[in-house]
């Protein structure tokens, strides 16, 4: 049972789960998701705060399952191994901030951390520009960490804190169950869905909500992360995390070939632009705040489903980001940046950095 347990936090373990997450992102590709868009943290966050109605744009409102299986897997996981560990108190507010101007910052490039390594291997080769700037951004995040930064210590809490975003989550599935999309029409009795674009196209809810689980499962297991994974080869020259994320984006790579989903080149990918400076300053901001936060969409997600108040509150920043980016064109699109994007994009530098430099201990 301790060899089990213990073996998805090793170094085959880790490259396991990319693995995992490398060759089932394309294939609900496949099997219904955007395009160069199986698995987007980012995107999804931003389609569910469509289907709630916190933003009207037509095109991407659909409950996402992947998003509600990352939580409710990790949360399993988390009680099945014992580390369920409900904790909260790490200034809140400041995460909740950074989680706004994260969602921002990822849909002027449009897309996660994620998304940026899948879209590369499915030949976009705007996501380097994204990559670059998500490296860069948390290279910066890494100087205040050297200089001092921190949020403070979580504070063990009461269990049902820990239990609130699975319960939404799962309540977010129950709706979309028991009120499911009638064909032709947007609006059921509750939930907002897409007719067109993104947000129509999806892989069946039982396959989607599977993987969302295995995937969840596993992260919590391995404590999956690319934002870790960089800012641990930064800080400490550690690979361990970055392994996981190498093997991501290779197993994405074959399972594109195989599938026939590799289209190399910049104009005309799904769901992208080839406004280069933006692609890489939007995914800076990105970068900038999920490291001031302590991690990536998708971590923050598996750690709230473990029990981290903290993380649901980073969580809770990013679905109103979203309602925020598409109600004030702050998001792009296939045409480029939103006419308000790049604004957003230097208000948010502003903010993180303010956050940065304001919340250090001396050493």
């Amino acid at each position: 049972m301790a060899t089990f347990k213990n073996f998805f936090a090793t170094r085959w373990g880790i490259i396991g789960v990319g693995v995992f997450i490398g060759i089932l992102a394309p294939l609900l590709q496949k099997w219904g998701n955007p395009g160069n868009m199986g698995i987007c943290v980012a995107c999804f966050d931003r389609d569910i705060a469509g289907a709630l109605g916190l933003h009207r744009a037509a095109l991407v409102q659909y409950m996402r399952p992947e998003i509600i299986g990352f939580v409710l897997g990790s949360f399993f996981a988390a009680y099945a191994f014992k580390e369920f560990r409900p904790r909260a108190g790490s200034a809140p507010i400041a995460r909740f901030v950074l989680g706004i101007f994260a969602m921002i910052g990822a849909l002027v490039f449009l897309g996660c951390p994620w998304r940026a390594l899948l879209r590369l291997a499915a030949g976009d080769w705007n996501a380097i520009l994204g990559l670059l700037g998500l490296v860069s951004g948390v290279w910066i995040g890494t100087r205040f960490l050297k200089g001092g930064y921190n949020l403070g210590r979580s504070q063990r809490t009461h269990t049902s804190v820990g239990w609130i975003l699975p319960l939404i989550t799962a309540g977010f599935l129950l709706m979309m169950l028991l009120d499911p999309q009638v064909e032709g029409q947007g609006r059921s009795n509750v939930l907002f869905y897409s007719l067109k674009g993104p947000g129509s196209m999806h892989a069946p809810i039982a396959v989607s909500l599977a993987v969302g689980l295995g995937v969840g499962i596993l992260a919590q297991r391995s404590r999956f992360c690319t934002m870790g994974a960089i800012r641990d080869l930064i800080l400490f020259r550690q690979a361990h995390l970055f392994l996981g994320i190498v093997g991501l984006a290779v197993a994405a790579f074959v399972t594109n070939l195989v599938l026939g989903q590799f289209r190399p080149g910049f104009a005309g990918q799904p769901v992208a632009h080839t406004m280069h400076m933006w692609n890489f300053a939007g995914m800076a901001l990105a970068g900038l705040a999920f490291a001031l936060a302590g991690g990536c969409p998708g971590r923050q997600l598996f750690l709230a489903g473990e029990g981290d108040g903290d993380a649901a509150i980073f969580v809770s920043g990013m679905i109103i980001g979203a309602a925020f980016a598409h109600n004030f064109g702050l998001a792009s699109s296939p045409a480029g940046v939103g006419p308000n994007g790049i604004l957003a994009v230097l208000i948010g530098f502003a903010v993180c950095l303010a956050i940065g430099f304001t919340m250090r201990k001396s050493v």
